[in-house]
Order: C-alpha cells, then sequence, then structure tokens
C-alpha cells in the first residue's frame, strides 16, 4: 500500500490475517506519519453545534484518508470484515479484536519456540551454516517477533558470527541426531 504526501511515500504491507501484531506496528507508524493515528485510536465525534463546519468536514476527510488507508492494507477476505465499519476507528477495533493474539496465546507460542529451540539440532548431512542461518535462525526470527531473544543473539548479530564463534557459543548447538560433538567434530564429518 502507498501512502503519498508530497513526494514521501511508505510501504506498508498487506495483511492477510496473519501476524496482525507486526502488521498494526507498521500501520501506526504510517498513521502517526500521516497525522492520523490519534484519530483512529480514539475515533471521532462530529462536534458540537456550534464548531464551524469546516472543522467537521475536515476531522471527517482525515477519518475517511484513514478507513481508506485500512481498507486498501487488507487482503480482500479480510476486508470483507470490516465492510460496515464507518470510520477507521471502527474498522481498526473490529480488526484489533479479532487478529490482536492475547498475551497468554504469546506465552504459549513461545514455549512451543523454546523448546524447538532447545532440542534444536544438527541433521546428519547439514552444514553448521545451514544449520545456524537456516533452521536456528527461522525458531529464533520467530521467538524475536514475539519479544523473545535467544541467548546466543543477545550480543550479537546471528549474521556476524564467525565459525569459531558459533563453535564456541553453546554446546547443544553442536549436537547431531542427540550425539554431542566431541572436539569440534562429529561422527558424521569424518571423527
Amino acid at each position: 500500500m502507498m501512502a503519498s504526501n508530497g513526494s514521501r511515500q511508505a510501504l506498508v504491507s498487506i495483511f492477510k490475517g496473519e501476524k496482525y501484531h507486526l502488521w498494526s506496528l507498521k500501520m501506526k507508524t504510517m498513521f502517526r506519519s500521516q497525522e492520523l493515528w490519534v484519530l483512529v485510536e480514539t475515533g471521532f465525534e462530529d462536534g458540537n453545534p456550534a464548531e464551524p463546519d469546516q472543522h467537521i468536514r475536515e476531522r471527517r476527510k482525515k477519518d475517511a484518508k484513514a478507513l481508506f488507508f485500512i481498507q486498501t492494507a487488507l487482503d480482500d477476505d479480510i476486508l470483507s470484515r470490516i465492510s460496515a465499519a464507518n470510520t477507521a476507528h471502527e474498522a481498526w477495533e473490529i480488526l484489533k479484536q479479532e487478529y490482536m493474539v492475547t498475551q497468554n496465546v504469546i506465552l504459549v507460542k513461545l514455549q512451543t519456540l523454546r523448546q524447538k529451540f532447545e532440542t534444536l539440532s544438527m541433521e546428519q548431512k547439514e552444514t553448521v551454516e545451514e544449520y545456524y542461518l537456516g533452521r536456528m535462525s527461522t525458531i529464533v526470527n520467530q521467538m524475536k517477533a514475539y519479544g523473545e531473544f535467544p541467548t546466543i543473539i543477545e550480543s550479537n548479530d546471528l549474521s556476524t558470527y564467525t565459525f569459531d564463534e558459533l563453535m564456541s557459543s553453546e554446546e547443544k548447538a553442536f549436537q547431531v541426531n542427540g550425539d554431542s560433538l566431541e572436539n569440534g567434530r562429529s561422527r558424521y564429518y569424518g571423527s
């Protein structure tokens, strides 16, 4: 989705029903950049009768703009769920209630990811690079998305580790089918 303001443009991915917390973060930032977030978050009322019509029209126009941004950032299947919403606030609240992951669900997902991380071991024909930058990195990134940072990446970015740093980081990371590496080599790599 492109939102333009003069020559500036912001790209927001289309929400397809997954990773709402990441999509909503991008949308909030986009709304802030367009000075629309307060309107989306709290909604608006037409005001009192003494307020000038121009102010009321301006708020309605901003709300329609925000609602348009929400609608264009949704997959068609998701868009149908907010089709009855008349304001950006209404649409945002519908999406938030339906897709926001509760803290309990996050804790369950993190527990599952932690277990995968702790039991992860190299496959027989897998290289160290494939293991770390492939499967382990995937789990680590999923955990990071939920706010968890495994010890191996707390001090360094995984992609900047050297081979020696990876070898010394954690012994469990070098288990191959349950067999610990001895002297930095496994039975599969010519020990």
